[in-house]
Parts: C-alpha cells; structure tokens; sequence
C-alpha cells in the first residue's frame, strides 16, 4: 500500500530543551514571548513561570482554560500588565476595561458592530480586495512582496472603510504598519522590564509616540464628523461605525461617548479590526506558497463557483476548502498567542496554588500545537478541518478568537474578511517563497514574522 505523502510543517522556533533560568528567559524574551517556551511545554496540561515581579500559571489543560475563559466559576479579568502595555493606544476600552465599565462599553458598542454586519461590510471588503490587488499587480513587477506589510494594507482599509466610509491613503497604511511594528517592539521590551522590576527607559514614552502616530490618522474625521453632525436638526441613519459609537448612550446614565472615550474605541477596533487579521492573513499567504497543488485546486474552486464574475458573499458558502485553509493558518499561526487573565482569588488548580495578582495564561499557541488535541500538531494540514475525528477539537482546542463573553466581537467580520482576501489573491496570482531563509515567527502583542514574509507573485 503506498504511503500518504508526508505534510510539510513549516517553521516555529526550536523549542529549548528546559526551561530557561531567570537570565537567559529575560534575553530570549526580549524579542519573543514563543521563543522562551521549552520541550514541555507543548506537552504540560499546567506549568508555571516565576519571575521577579509576578507569577505565570499557563493553562493549556482544555477543561481549565474553558473554565477561566468562560469564567464559570469566578471572574478572570484582562490581567493588569496587558492593559498596561496596551492603555496608550487603547486607553480604557472595552479591550482593556473590567467589570461593570466592560459591560457597559460593550453594550454600547454592539449596535455599532450590527450597524457594520456582514452585508452591509461586504462592499467595502470587496472594494478594498480589489485595490490590493491592483497594488499589488504594480510590486509584484518590482520583485518579491512582503506580505505582511500588503495584508495589513488592505485589512487596515477594510476597518478605515467600515469606520469613516472612506479608504485608507496608501502613505496611511504605511504609517499604521511602521508605528504598530515600533509599538510591538517596545511593548514587548517594556513588558520585561516590568516583569524584572527594572527601570522603564523611557519605554512608556515611545509606547506613547507610536500609538499616537495611529491615533492622529482618524482624530481629524471623529473631529470633523461631530461637527458635521452639531449641525444637523435631524438625525440621520448611522452611516458606519463612527456614527453609530457617536449615537451610542450609557445604558445606565445615558451620556455618550466622550471625545477621548471614543478615540480610545476606534482604536481598539482599528487595531483589533486589522492587525490580528493582517498577520493570519500573512501567513495563509505563505502556507499556501508553499503548496502549488493546494493553490491550483482553490483557484479552480473559485473560478467554478463565480463563473467569472465579481465575488458575491454567497460565493464564500461554497468554497469550504478555503475556509479551512484560514482555519488552519490560525491554527498554526494564531495572531494572539497568549490569552492574559488574572487570579482574583486563591485557588488550586492540578495542585498549584493559585494567589491574587498572578497572572493565569491561556495559550492558543500551546493548545493548538498539542497532540494530545491534534495529530500532527505542526504540520500544515486543512484537510483536518473537514475530517469527523477533529469536530471535537475544532470546538473545544482551536482559540484564535478567545472564548467566553469576552470572544473577539469580530469574528464573523474577520472570516469573512480573509476569506474575500484569499480569493482575489488567488483568482489573480500564483504564489511561492521568495528566495532566502524561511520567516520566522515572533509573538509579542501579535504574533508576527521577525523579518517580514515574502514572496514572488506571478500573475494567473
């Protein structure tokens, strides 16, 4: 009997043999949070992490992480150092905010993501499919492509569009993908320096500059609209995101968003809206490069389902394999590789004992990369998700957008999102690795490539 072809597994740092002592963790960390992560790791149902100022307990056992994920016995808030890394370009948002101040912004800001529901996005994904692609028909002529810096050109215009009702100038994208790269930078190196009770070198400060350089891009269109709107008797319809946050009221006091409150939203679900998107979509790109066949079979899929013409959001039901293939590169690659919470009260959990203030991790990036919940955890394989034997660990082992009441809101918007990306690549190229070393992947806030990801494209 001939043996099924081996399935690729492309790459993820090494992991070490054991665990780092204090030292060589604070040097690896530096740069990377995945890179610290040692053989047991992706084995272990529970370990723990000391450093100088606080305690990590990392979950990955599936029935404990539902249980902090969904809170079901206690509250597990966003731990105070993610909220402390991510306050200068999200102030007290509702992706930081705890308690009754998070149910509170979050009951506000779900009619704006119904005013923004699929079909009414659709437009503005399509549209901004379609620029990328005539973007990138021009580099593509140039030489190879980083995709990182293209996909977060058009996720950061779906979001732009989706909010203001206008797209995304091109020198804008490359602010967003300039200042958000020096934001993860020194987010990562702030965040060490905190865990090691070190001083600070004036990371808070650079933290603060980058996330203004993303801020001012849309400051001008929340100013302008609420003056726009000062002048109008009549209230109209909400048009996009940005007129239905300004229409949004407190459900208890009834006041709406203030200036700087609404600043802090829109960028949350700026960041929220394209980064985590931009860098799945990032490595999809390069997963498929790496299997011609896989591309030829999908774009054959596509080609039959439209029948030539535009894409339609009906067209996306039918076209599983593609969506499987998103799946999968979340499942390799999910954006946020580590889910922060925090201890609010003693507790044992696999015989630890648990302290107020430790921070409890969730890892996507270790669940989803543990054989105990998948065959052949690294290997690249789609496939997986249309087979019956993974249905369970589809559902309970596959996290890129959280669990519980604090699930990413935008879910749906983001699937689909990749999958209108996906299609216009490959109805209008064919991908493969650009010469040189495979990228390597580095987790801070997201998960991203130390050197970019490119790739030659060539046109169908």
């Amino acid at each position: 009997m001939t043996e099924p072809p081996a399935l690729a597994v492309p790459p993820f740092p090494t992991p070490l043999r054991r665990k780092a002592g204090l030292l060589r963790r604070f040097v690896i960390g530096w740069g990377s949070w995945i890179h610290t992560l040692f053989e047991k790791s992706y084995r272990m149902k529970m370990g723990t992490v000391r450093f100088p100022l606080l305690r990590f307990f990392v979950i990955n056992d599936l029935a404990l992480a539902r249980d902090v994920l969904e809170e079901r016995h206690c509250p597990w808030p966003k731990h105070g150092l993610m909220t402390e890394l991510l306050r200068p370009l999200m102030g007290e948002s509702v992706f930081s905010a705890n308690g009754a101040q998070w149910q509170a912004q979050r009951a506000m800001i779900n009619p704006a993501f119904a005013q923004a529901g699929l079909g009414r996005a659709w437009p503005a994904m399509r549209a901004a499919a379609q620029d990328m692609a005539g973007n990138l028909r021009q580099a593509a002529a140039r030489g190879p492509v980083d995709m990182e810096q293209a996909m977060t050109a058009v996720t950061a215009d779906v979001i732009y569009r989706t909010l203001f009702s206008q797209s995304l100038p091109a020198d804008a994208a490359e602010t967003v993908f300039a200042a958000f790269d020096r934001y993860q930078r020194h987010a990562q190196r702030y965040a060490m320096l905190r865990l090691y009770r070190l001083p600070l070198m004036r990371r808070r400060q650079r933290l603060s500059q980058a996330a203004a350089a993303i801020r001012m891009l849309f400051a001008p269109l929340v100013d302008a609209r609420m003056a726009a709107r000062a002048h109008v008797d009549q209230p109209l319809p909400p048009a996009d995101i940005l007129d239905a946050l300004l229409d949004a009221r407190h459900p208890h006091s009834g006041a709406p968003f203030s200036r700087e409150a609404l600043l802090d939203q829109l960028g949350t679900i700026f960041l929220a809206g394209h980064e985590t998107s931009a860098s799945a979509l990032a490595w999809a790109s390069y997963l498929l490069a790496g299997d011609a066949g896989l591309q030829d079979r999908l774009a054959a899929q596509i080609a039959a389902v439209t029948g030539g013409s535009p894409l339609a959001a009906d067209h996306l039901k039918a076209l599983p394999e593609l969506r499987h293939l998103f799946q999968e590169a979340l499942r390799l690659y999910p954006p946020v590789s580590f889910l922060m919470r925090e201890v609010v009260a003693p507790q044992i959990m696999r015989g630890k004992a648990m302290a107020p203030a430790d921070l409890a991790v969730v890892s996507p990036w270790l669940i989803q990369r543990n054989a105990d919940n998948w065959a052949c955890p690294h290997a690249f394989d789609p496939g997986r998700f249309a087979r019956a034997e993974n249905a369970r660990a589809a559902r309970e082992a596959w996290l890129p957008f959280g669990k519980g009441s604090r699930v990413c809101i935008g879910q749906g918007f983001a699937m689909q999102e990749a999958m209108i990306v996906l299609a216009t690549l490959l109805r209008e190229f064919r991908l493969a690795p650009a010469p040189g070393p495979a990228p390597e992947p580095i987790s801070r806030l997201t998960l991203r490539s130390r050197h970019g990801i490119h790739l030659r494209l060539t046109l169908r």
